[in-house]
């Protein structure tokens, strides 16, 4: 795991090492075991990478890496088939000089061209330079767990793993007001742009060719997911073999490390099965120090450390739990606003946040983590909406009888939450309700479209998924994950997203997902095979809540830096006294610190 740069001008300024350097030191947290710079002045291309040693530590693993003569990488993220790749790649002559994945991945450029990242199971963003063919191939991973940020003018191209390193070429301080809006009043993130005007990201299963004849880039997808009629068609039974054998798999390939590796463990059931599963394949005479991290929350109704317990004793693991107290969020709040260098939604990044500051402390270098399992398994409560419109009366009975076990909502609960997510007008009218604060020439630039397309996917619970996955709330999670993770050189991994993984869950009969008043079924009767029923057959999502209220009490101070906002200012039809809705107290403050601390502005 690692952080990469690239610079391109397309005019006659030459490249100097120093503004490189520059980049890359403003990710110095992604790779703090090695630095390493490439200039092509031919191209005016110039590459920078920070390194963090995972796999194959030694230095000639470095990067930028070199393949002959030929191409150039610099890659961030891991390939966790590069063993079989790799024998795949000697049975066709190729030798290697690393036991890295880096050099498997170059060398699968250059036996399968383009092409290539259909072999790749992993996370990864990357640039190769290709000099035989004058141009640079970047591209990022089927779901978009690693970064790759760009900003492109008439002048120059402009890549890298996080945002700051591009403000170190092109100083953007205007804000995007269409992405702004949408994360305060619709509370939905983006796949293609960010904060800043002028700086995208590249989605998620897209490639981006950057021909230097021509000084033009072009962008494909390269991956959707398939949708699998023989799974669709398997039994109870059949479907839970299936899902177990394809999760260990996944686990088994994500055990591939030459550090520390450790797992979060929550009181729910997505980190508890991968930390179950990683528990049963690893060896314990190699791996004795594997050790599950648990975030209590002062706030006793979502402290989740006691069940977390439970179930590291039942698995016989290493266990560490950490409260974190309101000094030490008060203390981070503003680095943490800045290393994620957009706005967030809520307090519960924090959470997760200190999480990754103990795995840090005890050594870890590879976490595991369960991102992912809501989207593919219908774990939310609004999948009640798409459950409910897919299916007959008759079903629709049966699931409204038992929807408490399914989500510990009420059937009064679900309906509403039917009418509410499946009807896009609706959706619109309460949240233009929501967006009363603001002055009428900003509401109405909302652009409420991807929320029409959201609203219509219900109809279709696999179109729906897709939609999650690729273009709504998944995306925002990775994001967050990344940012988290790297913050403290960590390498997070999520078993639940490997590809092949989630092909198969999204193609596995939806009545095994919720079934006899239980959601994620599936996942409950795998896991019930390691842990007390009083875990599997918990039915209270809790998640990462945090504190508020002991964290983040309502103050003066808070109203304050709400109403000295420039942005805020401009966009509100009056200051504030008191915000009731403190997920939206919370926005706008957010909004306030980053415009600080980045010197953001918004065009009147």
């Amino acid at each position: 795991m690692c952080g990469i740069s690239g610079l391109i001008y397309r005019d006659k300024t030459r490249i100097d090492s120093t503004i490189l350097k520059r980049m890359t030191d403003k990710m110095s947290h992604r790779g703090p075991d090695a630095e390493g710079f490439y200039i092509n002045e031919n191209s005016n291309l110039g590459l920078g990478h920070r390194r963090l040693s995972i796999i194959d530590t030694s230095e000639a693993a470095n990067q930028p890496f070199f393949f002959e003569d030929k191409y150039v990488l610099v890659f961030n993220g891991a390939i966790y088939n590069y063993i079989e790749i790799r024998e795949d790649l000697e049975k066709q002559g190729y030798t290697f000089k690393t036991n890295s994945d880096t050099e498997v991945l170059i060398a699968s450029y250059d036996c399968w061209g383009e092409e290539c990242t259909k072999k790749f199971n992993g996370m990864w963003a990357f640039a190769i330079f290709d000099s035989e063919n004058n141009k640079l191939f970047c591209s990022r991973d089927r779901f978009g767990i690693k970064p790759f940020y760009y900003y492109a003018d008439h002048d120059k191209f402009v890549f890298a793993s996080e945002i700051k390193p591009i403000l170190e070429v092109e100083k953007i301080e205007k804000v995007n007001v269409q992405i702004l809006l949408q994360y305060l009043i619709v509370n939905m993130g983006d796949h293609k742009e960010t904060f800043f005007e002028g700086i995208s990201k590249l989605p998620a299963s897209h490639n981006l060719v950057y021909d230097f004849n021509t000084h033009q880039f072009q962008i494909n997808k390269y991956y959707e997911i398939e949708f699998k009629k023989e799974v669709n068609k398997l039994s109870l039974d059949e479907s839970i073999k299936l899902f177990e054998e394809k999760f260990e798999e996944s686990v088994r390939l994500r055990l591939r490390s030459d550090v520390k590796i450790g797992s979060a463990l929550s009181g729910g059931l997505d980190s508890p099965y991968v930390t179950s599963v990683a528990n049963k394949i690893i060896d314990k005479k190699n791996n004795s120090d594997f050790t599950a991290i648990t975030v209590g929350s002062l706030d006793k109704r979502d402290d989740e450390s006691g069940l977390a317990k439970i179930i590291s004793e039942a698995l016989n693991i290493n266990h560490d739990i950490v409260i974190p107290k309101p000094d030490e969020f008060n203390e981070g709040l503003e680095d943490v606003i800045f290393m994620h260098e957009e706005p967030f939604a809520e307090l519960s990044i924090f959470m997760q946040n200190f999480l990754m500051k103990e795995a840090n402390k005890l050594g870890i270098k590879v976490f595991l983590d369960g991102q992912g399992a809501d989207e593919i398994l219908l774990g939310y409560s609004r999948y009640t909406a798409a459950f409910l419109r897919n299916h007959g009366w008759i079903s629709n009975i049966k699931f409204l009888r038992g929807v408490k076990s399914h989500y510990n909502i009420s059937i009064l609960e679900a309906i509403k939450i039917y009418f509410y997510f499946s009807n896009y007008f609706i959706r619109k009218v309460r949240l233009q309700i929501r967006g009363s604060i603001l002055k009428k020439k900003y509401l109405g630039v909302i652009n409420f479209i991807k929320l029409k397309t959201l609203a219509k996917s219900y109809k279709n619970i696999f179109e729906l998924q897709k939609n999650e996955i690729f273009y709504f709330l998944l995306p925002c999670i990775l994001r967050i994950e990344d940012k988290n993770s790297m913050l403290y050189s960590i390498e997070s991994r999520l078993p639940f997203l490997d590809y092949q993984f989630v092909e198969t869950v999204l193609s596995i009969n939806n009545n095994y997902k919720i079934r006899d008043g239980w959601s994620k079924y599936i996942l409950r009767r795998a896991l019930e095979k390691f842990v007390p029923d009083e875990i599997t057959y918990n039915n209270r999502k809790i998640g990462l809540n945090a504190p508020v209220e002991h964290w983040w009490p309502r103050s003066e101070k808070i109203i304050e830096t709400i109403n000295n906002s420039k942005i805020i200012q401009e966009i509100s039809k009056k200051k504030f006294d008191f915000i009731e809705d403190r997920d939206l107290e919370w926005r706008l403050y957010n909004i306030a610190v980053w415009e600080k601390l980045y010197n953001m502005k918004i065009e009147k």
